[in-house]
């Protein structure tokens, strides 16, 4: 059958069983069928192209807001979780996704992902949220740097977190801990990815900040942009009514009364 091996995977051979790592081979009919000898693309151990992009100019507006101006704009339904914490002193990130998918507490596809990044882009890894073995550290970072990487997203470990601090390049990880990791895959890269529920697509836009990171969907940042600026300029004028005395709190009672509360008689 032309495509049985689809489903049921090839025959072991004398040449002993085939391990995750290798392709599988398939047959191709006349007409578009897979021919015997051709390679299948593997889920969960591939590298993909990015096809699309968020433009510099859109992402240079995202970098001048708080992530969490950002997040009301967008319901306040999206998050990557409060267990993923700022691992540099300060200072904020934004940038354009590109993707790793990987078992807990193996880095290959992420040395990968580096050296594919392109100036600008901010490195997101789901690897399960797993603290065992650290992902990345103080070599990849300087590594990182000199690739234009503009950050990265780890659901994972990392180690060498006095040199993060200090170096203080934007690195967003779930925990750190001395022990290395493995290179044996298997992994993808350029794939959708969700961190916490928090979905993440190739050429989406990253954004992060001491609140936590946010994934900004590239399909909607033009609408989200225009929100969070006006968010942003309310607030502001806010803090200025408020160091004027003149900020208005009429609206918490407003607010009790319309929900059924009881309040004191003056």
């Amino acid at each position: 059958d032309a495509v049985r091996g689809i489903f049921s995977g090839p025959k072991r051979s004398a040449r002993g069983a085939r391990t995750h790592h290798q392709p599988q081979t398939f047959s191709r009919r006349a007409g578009g069928t897979i021919q015997r000898g051709e390679i299948a693309m593997t889920i969960g151990f591939r590298i993909l192209k990015r096809d699309r992009v968020a433009p510099a100019e859109l992402v240079a507006e995202f970098a001048k807001l708080p992530v969490a101006n950002v997040s009301d704009s967008m319901a306040r339904m999206t998050a990557a979780g409060s267990s993923l914490r700022p691992m540099h002193t300060s200072g904020g990130m934004a940038g354009v996704a590109l993707t790793v998918k990987a078992r807990p507490g193996d880095n290959l596809m992420l040395h990968k992902a580096i050296d594919m990044a392109q100036p600008g882009d901010v490195i997101v890894m789901d690897a399960g949220g797993d603290t065992t073995n650290a992902l990345f550290g103080e070599m990849m970072l300087a590594y990182a740097i000199k690739r234009g990487v503009a950050g990265l997203v780890l659901n994972g470990a990392i180690r060498d977190s006095d040199a993060m601090k200090e170096v203080n390049h934007p690195v967003f990880a779930v925990g750190v801990t001395h022990r290395g990791p493995f290179k044996d895959g298997p992994g993808e890269i350029n794939v959708p990815i969700a961190i916490d529920g928090m979905v993440v697509h190739p050429g989406d836009i990253i954004i992060g900040d001491g609140d936590g990171v946010l994934c900004v969907p590239l399909d909607a940042a033009d609408d989200i942009l225009k929100k969070a600026q006006a968010k942003l300029a309310a607030e502001t004028a806010q803090m200025q009514a408020i160091a004027e005395g003149k900020n208005d709190r009429s609206w918490v009672d407003t607010t009790l009364r319309k929900l059924g509360c009881v309040l004191p008689k003056d």
